[in-house]
């Protein structure tokens, strides 16, 4: 399995973030890499990987769906245990799905893992609100911080206010953002000053949790 290593800038701040990608786009897609460099320059090592749908996708040319999840959590845990370096503080996550994927191994208490850091979580497929997908949460070992956009077609702001809440899940809202954090023109606010700011939100949770 190939890797994506983006090493933290300067010192570092000692912990390391495996970032999974979302359904769609690989691990190099646009959105990864500025997360990915935007992370390093606050002294985060992010390492990206690619589940096995993504990695046949790349090598055929041919698009396919997502594999099912148990084979999605076996591939994350073996990039997991690869990652595991003495005295770094490592946190998983992802982009959509990939989060999602990281969300559901945070029920797995032997794992060596500090927290989990979603960008744009799908709580439900756009236009299917009443099939909300958070119910293992309540099994989380350690801590969850939701990055969300105000807007997102897979659960705004409005619905998640009414979902039932989840100690050690936090959610942190950027303005008007959609599913890739994107706002409208009209609200004064780019994308990247969304990703930055849910970059710098991401780190200083972090740090608190390392």
């Amino acid at each position: 399995m190939e890797f994506l290593t983006t090493n933290a800038r300067n010192e570092g701040c000692g912990i390391t973030f495996i970032f999974a990608h979302g359904a769609g786009a690989p691990m190099d897609s646009e959105f990864m890499e500025t997360v990915a460099d935007l992370f390093a320059q606050r002294g985060v090592k992010v390492i990206r990987f690619e589940f096995p749908y993504m990695q046949e996708r790349r090598a055929t040319g041919k698009k396919r769906p997502p594999d099912r999840a148990p084979k999605l959590l076996e591939c994350f845990r073996s990039v997991i245990a690869q990652a595991v370096e003495e005295g770094e503080q490592l946190f998983i996550g992802g982009k959509s799905m990939g989060g999602r994927m990281a969300t559901m191994l945070a029920s797995e208490i032997d794992l060596p893992l500090t927290g989990c850091v979603c960008f744009g979580y799908p709580y439900h497929a756009p236009g299917k609100p009443e099939k909300v997908r958070n119910e293992h949460f309540e099994d989380a070992s350690f801590p969850i911080l939701i990055l969300q956009g105000e807007r997102d077609a897979f659960g705004t702001r409005e619905e998640i206010a009414g979902y039932q809440e989840f100690d050690g899940v936090e959610h942190k809202w950027l303005v008007d953002g959609n599913h890739d954090l994107t706002p409208r023109k009209a609200s004064g606010v780019t994308q990247e000053e969304n990703l930055k700011n849910a970059v710098e939100m991401a780190v200083e949770w972090m740090k608190t949790r390392a």
